[in-house]
């Protein structure tokens, strides 16, 4: 079954790529779960952390998490999704990525409050963007690792955008992840081994130096450790030779929507704003069409 599918998949491409859309949309319907859960999640487990060390510095017993008959901590799949407003338990129906939105008009089958937009635009772009690997790549290893990079770097954007969080739990496998894809120089994916470890930690410390740089002379901090991780695992994945397209094209896109922003929508500009995004951004564009935008400018400079 398994051999015919992937017969099917070399044979048609078009086929290939819509399975990638398939998959995107119901991957993104997921993601949607995780960026909203996970931040909660880990303040809990802070909280709990921080309640436990006051205690124990104050030599007292740790305070108890969840009594019996308490609701359960939450977790991914844990409690089931429901509506903020009126606790209305989504079913299946209502969850089908994109055109559940579109049948229930943006609103609660059950008490007609407005569901955010958010929720389908997450669900489309995953499915585009998955579908658009998909398309590049073609049927293989390649392809299905960049779906993995694919779905990591959107929800990663979407927590971003929300909390001005990365967490260690996607940014950590992620970095890993992109070393094991590379790993071995006859089987690797995307660059040699050696390109993959030198990029991870000229990642890490391009960024790092940077971060502390700006602190030493304005005395602020101008980003977060959690972009240093993300670049990191960016140059894991596609090597140290993309690093500086990366950048370039990360500080080109923030500072554009940035001045956006504060025009058009009048954010004030003491508002910080997430990195994270445009890193992600970057590195998605350079995983399909870093190698084509390195050679037009080597050309077009006289070095290629």
């Amino acid at each position: 079954m398994l051999d015919a599918l992937a017969e099917a998949f070399r044979a048609s491409p078009a086929l290939f790529i819509g399975f990638g859309l398939v998959l995107g949309l119901t991957v993104g319907s997921f993601l949607n779960v995780v960026a909203l859960r996970l931040p909660v999640m880990l303040r809990n487990s802070w909280r709990e952390q921080c309640a436990a060390l006051m205690a124990d510095d104050a030599g007292e017993a740790a305070p108890e998490t969840a009594a019996a008959g308490d609701e359960p901590p939450m977790t991914l799949s844990r409690p089931r999704s429901r509506c903020p407003s009126c606790g209305h338990a989504i079913r299946v129906r209502e969850n089908i990525p994109v055109l559940s939105w579109l049948f229930l008009r943006g609103k609660c089958s059950a008490c007609g409050t407005p569901i955010s937009v958010r929720y389908p635009a997450v669900e489309l772009a995953t499915g585009l963007l998955t579908a658009a690997v998909a398309w590049h790549f073609g049927f293989g290893p390649q392809a299905f690792a960049g779906f993995a990079l694919t779905w990591a770097l959107v929800v990663l954007t979407v927590i971003d955008f929300d909390t001005q969080l990365l967490p260690d739990s996607i940014t950590l496998p992620l970095l890993w992840l992109g070393l094991l894809v590379n790993l071995a120089d006859g089987d690797r994916l995307f660059v040699p081994l050696d390109s993959a470890v030198i990029g991870a930690i000229a990642g890490y410390l391009s960024l790092w130096s940077v971060y502390h740089l700006f602190r030493l002379i304005t005395g602020k901090e101008g980003m977060g450790y959690g972009d240093f991780k993300l670049l990191a695992a960016i140059g894991a994945w596609l090597g140290w030779q993309m690093l500086p397209l990366v950048i370039l094209l990360s500080a080109v896109v923030g500072a554009v929507v940035g001045i956006i922003l504060m025009v058009v929508a009048g954010r004030d500009r003491q508002v910080p704003i997430p990195f994270g995004p445009y890193l992600a951004a970057a590195g998605w564009i350079a995983l399909l069409w870093g190698e084509h935008i390195t050679g037009a400018y080597l050309g077009a400079a006289g070095l290629g």
